[in-house]
């Protein structure tokens, strides 16, 4: 594969900056890394140069992670957004905010590299289509087996620290996979966003309705799914035209009654 991300470490510890950038530089998907041991450094370069993914510490002095990703997020092409942090507890808020990956610190070069090729495909040209296995099968390794679960299958998916929980009628199945790269990759099946920390499979919304615990909530067979103020407008958009196209498609297939040919029936005079 020819060297295609230009990619950008946000790191104030030198060690893991050091690293991470050595990493990077030897994977075969990376072309140019950049270093920046701050993230007022981080913004000031990214006002003279373009980068295609960026791999961001949480916890700086001054502008810290979360602070760059949002700066980041207004681009007029923003770079794909790696967190790299020592603690889960920004897990929710770094994938609302879109991130593609979550890394836990100490970094594995195993883990990276799956950063770092999930954002390859995630910015291949938009004419080319994502790997099948991404669209219709998820393998699951548990350790003494492996399990296949079929995209059509999964209800909705919910971030769980540096993984998701993919539900389904069976129950949940959790994987190391960013809630960002599904929503990427599975929008054809009818996957949307309803939460910073929920997808929903349009199919299998049942209804909508208001409880007094979670607000509003996207009833599925497999349970109800919180949908935020922001995205339930959107929601309801997406059911009102499933429905429709359903409806249209039952009519399309409808068989017309039959009637009786010219002359057929007709009692004779």
């Amino acid at each position: 594969m020819r060297p295609e991300l230009r990619v950008l470490v946000v790191e104030d510890e030198a060690s893991t900056r050091e690293e991470m950038a050595s990493l990077l530089s030897d994977m075969p998907e990376v072309a140019e890394v950049l270093v920046a041991d701050n993230g007022a450094t981080a913004v000031r370069l990214l006002g003279t140069t373009t980068i295609d993914a960026a791999f961001l510490d949480i916890l700086m002095p001054g502008l810290d992670g979360m602070d760059v990703a949002r700066v980041l997020s207004v681009l007029s092409e923003p770079p794909s957004i790696v967190f790299v942090t020592a603690s889960e507890a920004h897990a929710v808020e770094a994938f609302g905010i879109g991130a593609v990956d979550y890394l836990l610190k100490p970094i594995r070069p195993e883990r990276l590299a799956e950063a770092v090729g999930r954002i390859a495909q995630l910015r291949r040209p938009s004419g080319e289509a994502p790997p099948a296995e991404d669209l219709h099968v998820v393998q699951i390794d548990t350790g003494r087996r492996t399990v296949f679960v079929k995209r059509d299958d999964v209800q909705f998916v919910e971030a769980q620290g540096d993984y998701v929980r993919l539900h389904t009628a069976e129950g949940g199945h959790l994987i190391r996979l960013s809630l960002s790269y599904l929503e990427e990759v599975w929008a054809s099946a009818g996957f949307v966003r309803v939460h910073r920390g929920y997808l929903v499979a349009i199919p299998w919304v049942r209804d909508l309705r208001v409880t007094s615990s979670s607000g509003l909530v996207a009833g599925t067979p497999a349970g109800d799914v919180p949908v935020s103020r922001r995205h339930g407008r959107h929601l309801r958009a997406q059911l009102l035209e499933a429905a429709r196209r359903d409806q249209l498609g039952r009519s399309a297939n409808a068989t017309p009654s039959a009637r009786p040919r010219d002359g057929e029936g007709e009692q004779a005079p």
